[in-house]
């Protein structure tokens, strides 16, 4: 097996040479007609009427064919091919350098003028002196493919279109093979190298997958309690998260058939494709069973039926999905066979498909907290060169929110501007490059703003900062920057949010707060509003209205909730009257007020410090919460902020290490001086 055979997918067959059946056929029609012609060319020579006329003066002739009446043939005697005019003419015309020719041929304009003259050349011959004539139709290749060519070229053409059209041509090709499953077959031959030590920070989920992998390594130590294994498992959560890597590592953990393909490989422009594709993949994994079928967006065929569909139309989608539920569990469902799927919309799966008996177990891949974010940051460092000032913890705790993905892409980017700037190690500062080219975008170097803009987004940006130090419910700043980045923005703010699943009205409103703080400092300093404060704004009206139309959270409304997780995409009407909905604007208003009014006068009494951090900010650019508690100092609070309380947790922890290494290293050292003590008084004795 080559190299290139090596890297192929698995158990994926060698690729058809696109159109070599093509070139095939031109080949074998060139052949043809190459042959055609230059055995004509080296059996009959072109001569003229005068020349043929002196042939039969000097009764060289055996016999005149007259061909479609537009050419003469003329077939000479055997014992005149033996002068040597003939053969000169032969070698001279002979490309092959064979035997002279025996026919000569010229062309006439009128087989009847020439047979005239053709009479008159043998008057008062006898009869059986005369030479022959004989009138002959025949079909060359030229005419046949000037008659069927056009024809052939449009069989051709239909052939190698349809080729393309089902993914391939030729023996064995898909033309007729289009409701075969399209799965990826990994087995013991061709086995994902991936396994669950290369999955960091989803520690629940692959304690949940975990148990499959375990029932088809060892199933009796299930079967003996009577256990079942559930059927299928659900891996939900936001893109980026991990779920394809951790069906991956069940490929590479399980030790049995693994089947891999996307939701969208069963969607087909044909009608009943996509359930043909369905009943093969199934069919197949029996025959491998105990097996594991893994599908990759399972909400491209999943989708809950009715939702989207037109009044009497037949979605073909629909009969996909269909026939997937019965496979899954059905009338003559067999054992043996465990569906894994992923997808990042839950929401618009059909019941059907979650039942327990189909998927009986969700398993949820959230976004890594800020342990598991540094223990992927641990996997995707082990292969950069790094410099000693590179900080694992602190790259965790200034990357909230980060999914495993984007992990990944802060590691890479921070190596490419590290090459980019010629160094040898990749340092601390090309993390902080790397996340905020993230975060906010390439920074814009060519990008000139005047002192006024900058003046304004500096303002702004300290309002959100101390806004959030100075609210208890609300997640301090981690980092603010106004280095210009990405399409319009001109500074971002970056925060650690506290990981719970909660949120009660005070902190819901801090939050609101802290947002509008950007506003509310332009207000307080300038006198005056800018347009700089669109994203927080859009952020804050929708936490207001899902405060009061979602959460129950204003006394006006009440306790009621407006939100409908099932409502169809094509549902336009509201579940309330016109005065709740005037009623629901006025309310909303009504908050948004009260928060940007509290946060004005919050800033105004604490002015000094806003002052303070703007400066700093403006000649800084960057700013991190360590430099916030240096120049406004701590917060009034006794509550840590969630990146306190991770940086004192990992110091609490090194502090253990290292004393228990101290308690070891002294008992071992205890040891070893009663050892030799041991040793001295046998020595003594």
């Amino acid at each position: 097996m080559s190299e290139n055979d090596n890297k192929r997918g698995p158990l994926s067959p060698k690729s058809p040479q696109k159109g070599y059946q093509g070139w095939i056929i031109a080949a074998l029609i060139a052949t043809i007609l190459g042959i055609t012609y230059l055995n004509r060319t080296s059996t009959i020579r072109e001569t003229t009427q005068k020349r043929f006329e002196k042939m039969m003066a000097d009764k060289e002739v055996e016999r005149v064919t007259i061909v479609n009446d537009k050419s003469v043939e003329v077939t000479l005697k055997p014992e005149a091919l033996k002068q040597d005019k003939y053969k000169v003419v032969g070698k001279e015309n002979n490309y092959f350098g064979g035997e002279t020719a025996s026919h000569y041929q010229f062309q006439v304009t009128s087989a009847e003028t020439f047979k005239k003259d053709f009479d008159k050349m043998q008057e008062g011959i006898p009869d059986d002196d005369k030479v022959p004539f004989v009138v002959d139709t025949r079909n060359d290749w030229t005419s046949f493919l000037g008659t069927w060519g056009f024809f052939i070229v449009m069989i051709l053409v239909m052939y190698f279109i349809l080729g393309r059209m089902s993914g391939g041509v030729g023996p064995g090709g898909q033309i007729f093979n289009i409701g075969r499953s399209r799965a990826t077959l990994f087995d013991a031959e061709n086995k994902v190298k991936i396994t669950f030590n290369d999955v960091a920070g989803l520690d629940e989920a692959k304690e949940e997958i975990k148990e499959i992998v375990e029932y088809l390594q060892s199933p009796d130590k299930f079967k003996k309690l009577g256990a079942k294994i559930p059927k299928g498992a659900l891996l939900v959560g936001p893109p980026g998260t991990g779920k394809t890597l951790l069906a991956k590592a069940v490929a590479g953990e399980a030790g049995v058939p693994f089947f891999s393909l996307s939701g969208s490989d069963f969607v087909e422009m044909f009608v009943g494709v996509g359930a043909a594709r369905v009943r093969d993949l199934f069919k197949q994994a029996k025959e491998k069973a105990p097996c594991i079928i893994f599908i990759d967006e399972i909400d491209a065929v999943g989708r809950s039926r009715g939702r989207g569909a037109m009044p009497g139309s037949n979605d073909e989608r629909e009969n996909t999905l269909n026939s997937l539920l019965v496979e899954m569990d059905g009338f003559a469902t067999d054992s043996g066979i465990i569906i894994v799927a992923a997808t990042n919309r839950p929401d618009v799966l059909d019941p059907a498909l979650l039942r327990p008996g189909r998927f009986d177990r969700q398993i949820s891949v959230d976004k890594p907290d800020v342990i598991g974010r540094e223990a992927i940051f641990k996997v995707h460092l082990k292969p950069l060169k790094l410099s000693t000032d590179v900080n694992i913890q602190k790259l965790s705790s200034q990357t909230p929110g980060f999914a495993g993905a984007e992990i990944a892409n802060v590691c890479n980017e921070a190596a490419l501007i590290a090459a980019r700037r010629n160094r040898d190690e990749v340092t601390m500062q090309d993390f902080q490059d790397a996340m905020d080219r993230v975060i906010g975008g390439l920074e814009k170097k060519n990008k000139l703003i005047s002192p006024e803009e900058k003046e304004i987004v500096a303002y702004h940006e300290a309002g959100h900062a101390v806004a959030g130090w100075f609210l208890e419910h609300a997640d301090p700043l981690v980092k603010v920057s106004i280095v210009p980045r990405g399409v319009a923005a001109l500074g971002y703010a970056q925060y650690l949010p506290r990981e719970q699943y909660l949120y009660r009205t005070e902190q819901l409103f801090d939050e609101m707060c802290m947002t509008l703080g950007g506003r509310a400092a332009e207000d307080v300093v300038f006198g005056k509003i800018s347009t700089g404060a669109l994203s927080d704004l859009e952020r804050v009206t929708k936490v207001a209205y899902s405060m009061v139309t979602m959460y129950g959270m204003n006394e006006r409304i009440g306790n009621i909730s407006y939100y409908d997780s099932k409502q169809s995409d094509y549902a336009f009407t509201k579940p309330y009257s016109e005065s709740t909905s005037q009623a629901i604007d006025e309310e909303v208003r009504k908050l948004i007020d009260q928060a940007y009014q509290f946060v004005k006068n919050l800033l105004a009494e604490k002015r000094d410090k806003l002052e303070v951090l703007a400066k700093e900010l403006l000649e800084k650019e960057i700013l991190f919460q360590s430099d916030l508690e240096k120049l406004i100092g701590k917060r009034p609070y006794e509550k840590e902020t969630s990146y306190q309380a991770y940086i004192n947790r990992r110091s609490n922890e090194e502090a253990a290490i290292h004393e228990e290494v101290v308690k070891n290293t002294l008992e071992n050292e205890k040891k070893e001086e009663e050892m030799a003590e041991a040793e001295k008084g046998s020595s003594n004795e």
